[in-house]
């Protein structure tokens, strides 16, 4: 027991029970003034760091049978935000019945205005784009070789369904696309009345 002067006596066990409140005072406020990440809000840094993983390197596709001109304005919104390398792919699939470095105007022509609209995109936005057409005998064996290639984390692909009549399935060269890849498929369906995929500067014009 230690005395000081007579009025405040101090013992030991007072001075263990002093310190374990001011520890639990400490303890409490540290906990209040930094409180622990709701679920809400691990699931939302995950869901950002996954995003960030996902965007890496993008290809976005074309094909006769793949048509994401639709998808363009959200490859950019994903290229610009995270600094994404984005490459507008354009696969024209040459038939057996021609050599393979056969000409076909039409098909390039199509490749070139499909490419050409995908670069007024993206310069609209300050966003770095690279454009490549080849030619193939798959466009499904074309698009894994490039993103492998490029180490793709991202393929984007518009849509294009084999009938007109609703539950219709996408077109098989999406489909396969979207099982055979060694990455991320996105896949977009547009809608006839949705905004989301659409090009801002473009509807700021109309």
């Amino acid at each position: 027991m230690i005395s000081f002067g007579g009025d405040v006596h101090i013992t030991i066990a007072g001075a263990l029970i002093a310190l374990l409140i001011a520890a639990a005072v400490g303890a409490t406020l540290n906990w209040m003034l930094h409180p622990p990440q709701s679920h809400v809000l691990r699931i939302a840094a995950e869901a950002e760091r996954e995003l960030e993983r996902l965007v890496g390197s993008l290809i976005v596709v074309f094909s006769p049978e793949i048509d994401s001109s639709h998808m363009m304005a959200l490859a950019v919104k994903l290229a610009r935000g995270e600094r994404s390398e984005l490459l507008a792919l354009y696969v024209i699939e040459v038939p057996y019945t021609l050599p393979p470095d056969a000409e076909m105007t039409f098909e390039e022509r199509t490749a070139l205005d499909a490419l050409g609209a995908a670069e007024t995109i993206a310069n609209g936005h300050n966003v770095a784009i690279r454009t490549e057409t080849i030619k193939a005998r798959s466009t499904k064996q074309a698009v894994l070789d490039v993103a492998k290639r490029v180490k793709a984390n991202l393929i984007i692909l518009g849509s294009f369904r084999e009938g007109k009549y609703t539950g219709a399935p996408l077109g098989r060269t999406i489909e396969e696309i979207a099982a055979d890849a060694k990455c991320d498929v996105l896949i977009g369906v547009e809608g006839k009345h949705g905004t989301l995929l659409m090009d801002e500067s473009s509807q700021s014009t109309t």
